[in-house]
């Protein structure tokens, strides 16, 4: 069946909701997930992992292709479409057997593109909508050719899933959102809708709203949200999964704004807007004027042979600077990446004046 989803998603009434376990444990289990979802709040699409793509091998891996029709049978019964994570071509012969309605490719296989390749060809020739969640490392390029790989085999049915990406405990996320990098697809392949899954990066029940009110306000077409009848006897990543209940409460907890300006508001916003610009040209002359004088210090380190960075001095500006962030009301994770953003900036302008021809 073709959902043409891409182009739904546009027409549909934000947020296009994806709701079900993380994992198919048994006919029963995912059935009753499926009949609880639709009553409290009627998803777009059915979730539900058949294959578990684990970090370890004796953690629970899936129960395999035998639970596929328990999935399918569970989409039917409640008139939901289903979903399912595929990593192979065998997967994706399997899905297809079994009247999945659409498959989605997990950041384990995103990152790998030959297994993009192998199931953009197992593909080929059909219809299904392929739904790709960004690698587990922030590498931009890499999922934008995930969507080329299918896009050259005739698969234009796409939707981006962002899921955070990987990271060394963080006190916060299980994966890291880094926003700019969705935003960044965003602006590459404006065509393709993106959905925010808040259980992976946040990987807490209790992150779940925070993260998807952030998803919303930045536009996503949608949520991706695993919902399970008893998240704390789940089979894989019970501490992140909700109960339907708790799905309806938050869906009714988001404040849903205005994805365009309003006539009325043009005017105010177009006003601030040109501030705004000014303020930025003025920046840019600033840097302009910065550059200028790290060029002269580059000529006076290379008459004097001094080395470019100067360790000492430069941890000096840095906690200097990063401790005026509250008082100039900025983060300070924001103002020590302006920092060195103009640092490397500086540096680039120096060697340029000290090692002409090396850039």
């Amino acid at each position: 069946m073709k959902l043409d989803l891409q182009n739904n998603l546009k027409k549909y009434r934000r947020p296009f909701l994806i709701a079900g376990p993380c994992s198919v444990e048994s006919e029963d289990q995912v059935m009753a997930v499926a009949k609880s979802i639709s009553e409290q709040h009627q998803p777009a699409l059915l979730r539900g992992g058949i294959w578990k793509p684990r970090t370890r091998p004796d953690s629970f891996e899936g129960v395999g292709a035998i639970g596929l029709p328990w999935l399918v049978n569970a989409g039917k019964e409640v008139g939901i479409p289903v979903t399912t994570e595929v990593a192979n071509a065998k997967h994706v012969e399997a899905a297809l057997s079994a009247g999945v309605d659409v498959l989605w490719l997990g950041a384990r296989t995103t990152v790998n593109p030959f297994a993009v390749q192998e199931i953009a060809d197992a593909i080929q020739g059909t219809e299904i909508t392929v739904m790709v969640k960004n690698p587990i490392n922030p590498d931009l390029m890499l999922w934008v050719g995930a969507f080329e790989r299918f896009q050259k085999a005739g698969i234009n049915d796409l939707v981006a899933i962002h899921r955070g990406f990987s990271v060394y405990k963080h006190p916060k996320y299980r994966n890291v959102p880094n926003w700019e990098i969705p935003i960044a697809l965003m602006e590459e392949m404006p065509e393709i809708p993106l959905i925010c899954d808040p259980s992976h990066i946040s990987g807490r029940r209790d992150g779940l709203l925070n993260v998807a009110q952030k998803a919303m306000d930045l536009n996503f077409a949608g949520l991706m949200i695993e919902t399970h009848s008893n998240p704390d006897k789940a089979w894989s990543d019970a501490q992140q999964q909700i109960t339907p209940e708790q799905l309806k409460l938050l869906m009714n907890q988001l404040i849903l704004r205005k994805a365009s300006i309003q006539e009325e508001g043009i005017d105010f916003i177009e006003l601030q807007r040109k501030k705004i610009a000014e303020i930025d040209d003025q920046l840019f002359e600033l840097m302009k004027q910065r550059m200028q004088i790290a060029r002269e210090v580059g000529d006076y380190k290379r008459e004097k042979n001094i080395t470019i960075l100067q360790t000492e001095h430069w941890k000096k500006v840095i906690e200097q600077r990063l401790a005026k962030a509250e008082e100039l009301e900025l983060s300070i994770d924001f103002l020590r990446s302006v920092l060195d953003a103009i640092h490397q900036e500086s540096i680039r302008h120096q060697t340029k004046v000290m090692n002409p021809g090396m850039r």
